[in-house]
């Protein structure tokens, strides 16, 4: 493994990052100035969340230690876009930039950002039953000679870089901003046991990088640039135990705030049942019957 030291000191520029992240930061910046105007005070916690946790992770990942030695170790790539993927999307969540979008644009500007928001495209990407197969295809990759490929090549470095958070907040957003994505709590069961299983099943190619005793990507030569790297078949050991570890503890915040989720939900219906006369629920009631 890598002294401290050099974990601490390794640093370069991820111009892709480093972009996306200032990107980020002036519309997050801009967005707070424009819900001041409107009288509407954003929570300095959320703000720190977004800067600090988000926007910091992201810089930390991508222009630190993991970002230096992804296109070497497999251990560090593997580090790198599982987090990107999983973690740094929720902490950006913290910060609720949806909500904060809506709280600083017009009444034109927020129903444009329904409509992006209701897009086929975007509800399907931000779909809680299929943003988790999309994790576990993107893993299965790494069972096969493409993941020498997204490591080495520098095009496909960029894509990753850029994408691969943006993928992660469609995932995110809806289970954080449940505002935003409002669902009934039957529709949010479902979700809640499908996201369980696959998130689950997101782990299995960390497993079995884990347990195969041969290099899958086939690049069995290493460019050792110190007495530290691991041979490769050590090196894809380290990344399947890498996935495995960050896809089974990723798990636990996710279903807490499915839960939270699920429960506002459910005291929203039960609002919704309360304001209901009698001859209202005798209405139900009496449909129900009939479908029976």
């Amino acid at each position: 493994m890598p002294p401290l030291e050099l974990i601490i000191s390794a640093w370069q520029f991820d111009w892709a990052a480093l972009a996306m992240i200032s990107t980020f930061g002036v519309l997050y910046g801009l967005g707070i100035r424009a819900a001041g105007r409107n009288g509407q005070t954003w929570p300095l916690w959320r703000t720190l969340a977004f800067y600090l946790l988000g926007l910091g992770s992201l810089a930390v990942l991508t222009c630190g230690f993991s970002g230096v030695y992804s296109a070497d170790l497999r251990w560090a790539f593997t580090l790198k876009v599982t987090l990107l993927l999983f973690v740094v999307p929720l902490l950006m969540g913290l910060g609720r930039p949806i909500t904060l979008a809506r709280a600083a644009l017009s009444a034109r500007g927020v129903e444009t950002l329904n409509s992006v928001l209701s897009h086929r495209v975007v509800r399907f990407f931000s779909n809680s039953l299929a943003a988790p197969l999309i994790g576990l295809a993107l893993f299965s990759t790494f069972l096969t000679p493409a993941f020498h490929t997204l490591r080495a090549d520098p095009l496909a470095e960029i894509l990753l870089t850029v994408c691969i958070p943006l993928l992660g907040l469609l995932m995110a957003l809806p289970i954080i901003e449940e505002a935003d994505f409002q669902r009934s709590s039957a529709y949010i069961t479902l979700e809640f046991v499908f996201v369980f299983i696959e998130l689950l099943a997101d782990a299995v190619p960390g497993i079995l990088l884990r347990l195969n005793g041969q290099v899958l990507d086939h690049v069995t030569t290493t460019q050792a640039v110190a007495g530290w790297f691991p041979d490769p078949l050590r090196d894809q050991q380290l990344a399947g135990d890498a996935l495995w570890f960050i896809c089974e503890i990723v798990d636990l915040p996710l279903i807490i705030l499915m839960f939270i989720r699920f429960s506002r939900s459910d005291k929203r219906e039960a609002r919704g049942f309360d304001q209901l006369t009698d001859a209202q629920l005798d209405e139900l009631n009496a449909q129900h019957l009939n479908r029976r």
